[in-house]
């Protein structure tokens, strides 16, 4: 439960141009579609992916780290780290079982027989879009759970794209035929407070002793 009166405390201290930014941005997120990169070995795309998460509208990227234990690249995320939650899985199972739990299809973003073309691919289920390495794709463990497969259409020579690309023309695709829709896809009010109580705080410096300061003087 979000403490109203600690998250009116924390905007006042921002600026009025701060807040409606908040607003504005919030009115366009969702977590309708959730990105999921598996074993990355470049970093960069990992952050490069993030950073198209953040500008398109997706809430929650999704990092299954068994092979290579490597951090975000700040200076590619461009910020988008503060403005992204990042939920990482120490194993594909754990990733696959957690996300079916939330209601998400599995979609393998990948060439299969039984594939869907991006312009055809059903919006109106939540789904969560997996990406592989750029060396190898996604591992075959993925490809036997996915309830879906989707490839973006090409007629050049290159049979594929990179990583950080391909998730960028689908995420944006993907968000922009969602906007259109009547379907329930932004983020429930409740999430909406949370999110305002984490962005405020991340835009305070020395938030933890302006925090500290506020609860000693207002103790629950």
């Amino acid at each position: 439960m979000i403490n109203i009166d600690y998250l009116n405390f924390l905007e006042n201290i921002l600026t009025e141009n701060r807040k409606n930014k908040f607003l504005k941005v919030l009115e366009n997120r969702t977590k309708h579609f959730t990105i999921v990169v598996e074993d990355i070995f470049q970093m960069h795309n990992t952050s490069a992916v993030m950073r198209s998460c953040e500008v398109f509208g997706i809430q929650e990227l999704n990092v299954i780290e068994q092979r290579y234990g490597k951090r975000i690249d700040k200076e590619i995320a461009m910020g988008a780290q503060k403005w992204v939650d990042i939920n990482t899985f120490d194993s594909i199972t754990n990733c696959i079982d957690t996300l079916k739990n939330k209601g998400y299809q599995i979609i393998a973003t990948t060439p299969h027989e039984n594939d869907c073309l991006l312009e055809d691919f059903d919006i109106s289920k939540p789904s969560a879009l997996f990406f592989g390495t750029e060396r190898d794709g996604l591992s075959e463990e993925i490809l036997q759970k996915a309830d879906g497969f989707l490839k973006i259409p090409m007629v050049g020579f290159t049979e594929s794209l990179n990583i950080s690309v391909s998730a960028a023309i689908i995420i944006q695709n993907l968000t922009n035929r969602l906007r259109n829709t009547d379907i329930d896809w932004q983020l429930s009010d409740d999430e909406i407070l949370e999110k305002r109580l984490a962005w405020a705080k991340s835009s305070i410096k020395d938030i933890k002793r302006i925090e500290a300061r506020y609860f000693e003087e207002n103790p629950e």
